[in-house]
């Protein structure tokens, strides 16, 4: 037979996610019966007697015989009642723990219990420390002292009434009989303790939001209830299934991996913080510190994920890729991670920026991913979520972890962390040293403290971030490259102003640098640039319409040099700054017109090439591909270009508005 109790009332009304209170009651209750409960006498205190006072050790000696269990399991449960202000100490008031010996505590008085909801305001507290400002005439202790000042400059608008209230119970207390006036001063004191509690110490009453519904009512079975049943169950039988030696190896083989960095399961250097309160391991592991611990490079070579889950770590990784120039890779993880958990206003415009700045065409720091990968993401940013670019995201990871990582662990700068790396020696502390370090505890920077830290960093690595040279202005003169474009270079307009140099680097004359991050196929190109030519210049575009089979735009010096060429053509090709006379062609001519021309290289196929099926309109070719050429004669024969990816943020001209 099952007997169950229908109201199920564990405290929960009481005290939200506290449903121990009413256990602890009962055991309280217990304790305290004259018969079977903890024996107390009076103890004498100086020159006052406290009556029904006990001992620690008897305490623990009735707890172990009531839940017939050993003597550190019953002093946790001690130390849990002291902690909830069911018993508290009359010598050491702020250590809330129970000791095995003849410390003298006493039973709270029901008044302050937890379940009584006592609403902890700060006028109550400022009128006990007033009392006892009083009453010890200006000595207060150092946490109390600054908790009296405080709230005087906080309160200065009612002090008085503080003041007057401080003064009449003081008044009313001096009235009682000396053990009632030591015994109520014990227990005010011991419930101010639990809920103001000291800096640096554990407070058991701190719990999360209050529950606005019962916890423990049944759910009313509605269509949305069997609805998420059914999903539930689906996800149950979709998730894949691993047998439990697999599963039970996996779990061995990662405890005794990271067992020698638990500082709760092993020692930790130079001393444990939550056993010792000395700061020096948290300082020596702070987020941005110079020099890192032996530990903590360790945990880098663990996998991948924890090299990233650790700034410092992550620090060391940007400098190995900036050696590589691959350091995009690791700026756009990092983008779409602040993307992800970064605030719902800023959304939209991140992942613009996100996009100038990675995936558009000619960008700063654009990277390298697939064609079906950006179709995805440029396809998801019309409407910017969360996770609009966990696809990009999940690629360039794989790729990091795949190819950077392992090369990283080999390189000479994770060496030279290795050599650096401090390895702490262990410190000893006596008993008086960890009183003085509890003495001495502060609690933490604040978590939004941090955050403005680590924004003011990511602004500081911004500002330090290199100039893209690719990106040419107004005010600048593009750099001669070895691997140019000799097609034909038209004379500037008319309406160029003369004091701005001319840039060579048009539509008829691209730089390799833009084309090479060009995603659109060659032979779109190349039927973009003759439509730009024939609308800018239709009478000179008829002449050289016959030779657009023969020429080839993207041709290397090598290439140039083979076929022969003057050096005044040759450079007015390279040059950005020189011009042709008026009147002169500035076509490539062979030295020799009757020379004859050389046969097609052969194709010769490379052991390390991979042949991977792309997109057309994602193809990027190397500056001598042959690949490409074949495109251009296919262009040059009436190929039409596949249909291009374009950002809600880019706009198209039309072609009929070219030159005018």
């Amino acid at each position: 037979m099952t007997i169950r109790n229908t109201l199920r009332d564990h405290g929960q009304r009481y005290r939200p996610r506290m449903a121990c209170l009413k256990k602890a009651e009962k055991v309280l209750l217990e304790m305290q019966d004259p018969k079977t409960g903890v024996k107390s006498q009076p103890q004498r205190l100086v020159i006052t007697t406290i009556p029904h006072a006990i001992t620690g050790e008897d305490i623990l000696s009735w707890l172990a015989d009531r839940f017939q269990v050993d003597t550190q399991e019953a002093r946790n449960v001690g130390s849990m009642l002291v902690a909830l202000g069911y018993i508290y100490p009359l010598q050491d008031h702020k250590r809330l723990v129970i000791k095995p010996d003849a410390s003298l505590y006493r039973f709270q008085t029901p008044y302050f219990w937890p379940t009584q909801q006592w609403p902890v305001e700060d006028t109550d507290y400022a009128i006990y420390l007033a009392k006892r400002n009083i009453r010890k005439k200006g000595i207060l202790e150092l946490h109390e002292q600054e908790q009296y000042n405080r709230l005087h400059k906080w309160m200065n608008h009612k002090w008085d009434f503080i003041v007057m209230q401080a003064k009449e119970q003081y008044r009313a207390a001096k009235e009682r009989k000396k053990p009632d006036r030591v015994v109520f001063d014990c227990q005010e004191r011991a419930y101010w303790v639990v809920h103001r509690p000291p800096p640096g110490t554990v407070s058991a009453m701190d719990y999360g939001l209050e529950r606005r519904i019962e916890p423990n009512a049944d759910e009313t079975k509605t269509p949305d209830f069997y609805e998420r049943i059914m999903i539930f169950t689906q996800q149950s039988i979709m998730r894949p299934r691993v047998k439990s030696s697999v599963s039970i190896g996996a779990l061995v083989k990662y405890c005794a991996t990271y067992n020698n960095h638990d500082p709760f399961l092993s020692k930790c250097l130079p001393s444990n913080p939550w056993l010792t309160d000395d700061i020096t391991y948290w300082n020596l592991n702070m987020t941005n510190v110079a020099i890192p611990t032996k530990m903590r490079v360790e945990r880098w070579t663990f996998s991948f994920g924890e090299l990233l889950s650790d700034p410092r770590g992550r620090d060391d990784f940007r400098l190995f890729l900036k050696k590589e120039f691959s350091g995009e890779n690791l700026a756009f993880w990092e983008v779409c991670e602040d993307l992800r958990w970064g605030a719902a206003v800023t959304m939209r415009e991140k992942a613009e920026q996100i996009y100038k700045t990675f995936l558009a065409r000619g960008a700063p720091r654009w990277i390298n991913i697939d064609g079906k990968t950006m179709e995805i993401t440029v396809n998801g940013l019309k409407h910017p979520h969360r996770y609009v670019l966990d696809a990009a995201q999940t690629h360039i990871y794989m790729l990091m972890k795949k190819d950077s990582y392992g090369r990283y662990l080999k390189s000479p700068v994770f060496k030279d962390t290795v050599k650096k790396a401090i390895c702490p020696e262990e410190q000893k502390f006596t008993d008086a040293q960890l009183e003085q370090n509890a003495k001495n505890r502060r609690p933490s920077l604040s978590p939004i403290v941090l955050r403005q830290q680590e924004q003011e960093q990511r602004a500081k690595m911004a500002a330090n971030a290199p100039v893209d040279i690719t990106q040419l202005c107004r005010f600048t003169t593009p750099v001669p490259h070895l691997a140019v474009y000799s097609g034909i270079t038209d004379s500037p307009p008319a309406h160029t102003s003369p004091s701005l140099p001319f840039l060579a680097n048009t539509t008829a004359c691209p730089s390799p640098i833009s084309v090479a991050l060009d995603s659109t196929s060659a032979s779109e190109r190349r039927v973009e640039a003759s439509e730009g030519e024939e609308v800018e210049n239709p009478e000179a575009r008829a002449p050289i319409s016959r030779n657009v089979s023969k020429s080839r735009v993207p041709l290397s010096l090598r290439r140039l040099l083979k076929r022969g060429c003057t050096p005044a053509t040759m450079f007015a090709s390279l040059s950005p700054k020189y011009h042709s006379a008026a009147g002169t062609s500035t076509r490539i001519k062979p030295i020799c017109p009757d020379q004859p021309s050389q046969a097609p290289p052969r194709r010769i196929g490379n052991f390390f090439q991979i042949k991977v099926d792309i997109p057309p309109e994602c193809r990027i070719y190397p500056i001598e591909s042959e690949d490409e050429d074949e495109e251009n004669r296919a262009a040059s024969r009436g190929g039409v270009g596949a249909k291009e990816i374009i950002c809600p943020w880019e706009s198209l001209t039309p072609q009929n508005e070219i030159g005018q």
